[in-house]
């Protein structure tokens, strides 16, 4: 059974359960907590992904509290009847604790898909750093998408059943830049507030670590780019979050530049990454992304569980200080060696096959 509930898990678990359907060995059950709901929809209908159950817990304004309860209570029943062979969690999400922790309660195997990820600051990123360091001590099989991640779980105690697969967003991503290059037209309709030929940045941010204060020196670092490099378009999808919402509208309407649009279906998010020349985002899956795509990455966090990016030079960590922002991005603009230094950095995260690996390992040791 594989549990998940936000656009970025069932993204990451898409490759798994389409490997696992064409393998005779096994009868994939798909479990959807649907602690997101509208941007978790996208990825089932655009990946053609069986959905078993859907525990439907999405509510406005959910609490910490009411995600991991309602996980909790909808998993018992499902868990009791299906009994499955092993239940695989993918990330750092509450849904992935609260169904790993399910599991537990019922002695099934866990199997917990990118394993080892670690900030070392459990408050940042906040709850998912504290989300996967539970999870890796109840899983049985931690399939870590690096050697770095593999070392963080040998280093807090657990030693058996340790595996480095890669990521299986590399996977993802792979198979859907195939996708939307067959429909480069479309999307170039879909986007045609860009102008032909002239460079993007893209631009994501959302991270409730940097709501206040730290949101808005972030917007007036995009402002500032946006009236430096006027022949750049920086392209915003804004999180629907009113604590993100507000800050970047009140600081980046009415700049002709800057295109602030609604939250983009995955394919389209990949066609904007393939049509970007750098990205500037917090999101932790688009640092795995972008490199795959040549594309540089700044991070505005303080802090990054995703460090081999960082150190093998595909991405760098900015935080939220406007004139850093401003500063790393005009390097990258107008300094074309370091910009192909970034570019040409070879990325850590895989080679588009982690799925098959996580298949046959489970083959094994089941």
């Amino acid at each position: 059974m594989l549990i998940f509930g936000t656009r970025p898990e069932a993204i990451k678990m898409a490759p798994i359960v389409m490997r696992l359907q064409e393998e005779k060995d096994f009868e994939p059950i798909v479990c959807l907590t649907a602690q997101h709901r509208q941007m978790l929809d996208q990825v089932i209908n655009f990946f053609n992904l069986p959905v078993h159950y859907d525990l439907n817990i999405m509510r406005p304004n959910q609490s910490l509290y009411h995600v991991t309860a309602r996980v909790l209570e909808g998993l018992e029943e499902v868990l009791s009847k299906e009994k499955p062979g092993v239940v695989l969690v993918q990330g750092d999400t509450t849904s992935t604790f609260a169904g790993a922790l399910a599991a537990f309660y019922q002695k099934i195997p866990v199997g917990h898909v990118e394993a080892g990820l670690r900030s070392h600051n459990k408050f940042s990123p906040y709850p998912e750093e504290m989300n996967r360091k539970l999870t890796g001590h109840i899983a049985d099989f931690h399939f870590t998408p690096t050697e770095k991640a593999a070392q963080n779980i040998f280093n807090e105690g657990i030693k058996d059943h340790v595996y480095i697969t890669g990521n299986t967003v590399i996977d993802a991503l792979l198979w859907t830049s195939e996708q939307v290059k067959k429909q480069n037209d479309y999307y170039k309709q879909k986007f045609s507030f860009i102008p032909e030929g002239s460079p993007v940045i893209m631009v994501t941010g959302h991270r409730r670590e940097s709501f206040g204060e730290p949101f808005r020196q972030f917007a007036l670092a995009l402002k500032d780019l946006a009236l430096k490099y006027p022949h750049f378009h920086i392209v915003y999808p804004v999180h629907l979050n009113p604590n993100v919402q507000k800050p970047v509208k009140e600081i980046l309407s009415g700049l002709e530049n800057v295109h602030l649009i609604e939250p983009v279906d995955y394919p389209s998010l990949v066609w904007l990454l393939n049509r970007s020349y750098l990205v500037i985002t917090d999101s932790g899956g688009i640092q795995e992304e972008a490199p795959s795509l040549g594309k540089p990455v700044l991070v505005t966090r303080e802090v990054t569980e995703r460090t081999e990016g960082v150190e093998a030079g595909t991405a760098k960590l900015v935080g939220t200080d406007r004139e850093r922002i401003v500063r790393e991005a005009s390097r990258l603009i107008e300094d074309e060696e370091e910009y192909q230094r970034m570019a040409k950095a070879v990325n850590p995260y895989g080679d588009g096959t982690a799925a098959v690996r996580i298949v046959n390992i489970l083959k094994e040791v089941l």
